[in-house]
């Protein structure tokens, strides 16, 4: 199974990825299920190393800055709000970026590329360096690569800690 490949990757080579690659993370996001169909998203493809440095710092955590591509996924709140309303603008909006998000992580997968949900970062510093506009909130840093490292795969709880099932 496909998904039962993925990483969390956090040792890149320096050697950029194809546009076609980039392009089909972007569309992989694209597809994302979001609420009300508002897709309230924006992605930004950072190859900049001068960016992808200011990221890492933002993150704190350096291996950001050594993936040739970070991915930004921006959440537009109020895209979801003018439907939904407050519930739109502080919940949908996440859960949209969110399926966005892990779809750009399951087609890295599918391609053979490594990649790592960044949700720990400092926002302002984010959002300054990705000069985004009013508006925007950066949700997630996906930094993506040839991976350096595949590690084998890690524990997870078993189903019947994690689900329930109701039936009549």
């Amino acid at each position: 199974m496909g998904i039962l490949e993925r990483f969390s990757c956090r040792a890149f080579a320096s050697d950029p990825l194809t546009e076609a690659d980039t392009r089909r993370l972007l569309e992989s996001a694209r597809w994302a299920p979001s609420a009300g169909n508002c897709q309230p998203w924006r992605f930004i493809a950072v190859t900049s190393s001068r960016i992808r440095r200011e990221l890492a710092r933002a993150a704190g955590q350096e291996f950001v800055a050594d993936a040739p591509l970070v991915i930004a996924v921006c959440a537009v709140p109020h895209e979801s709000e003018r439907r939904y309303g407050e519930r739109g603008r502080s919940l949908y909006v996440l859960q949209d970026t969110a399926a966005a998000t892990q779809n750009i992580l399951l087609a890295a997968s599918d391609i053979g590329l490594g990649s790592c949900w960044v949700g720990a970062f400092d926002e302002r510093t984010a959002a300054a360096a990705l000069d985004l506009p009013p508006g925007w909130r950066p949700v997630a840093l996906v930094p993506v690569g040839r991976p350096l490292e595949r590690p084998g795969r890690r524990e997870r709880r078993p189903l019947q800690e994690v689900a329930v099932f109701k039936a009549d």
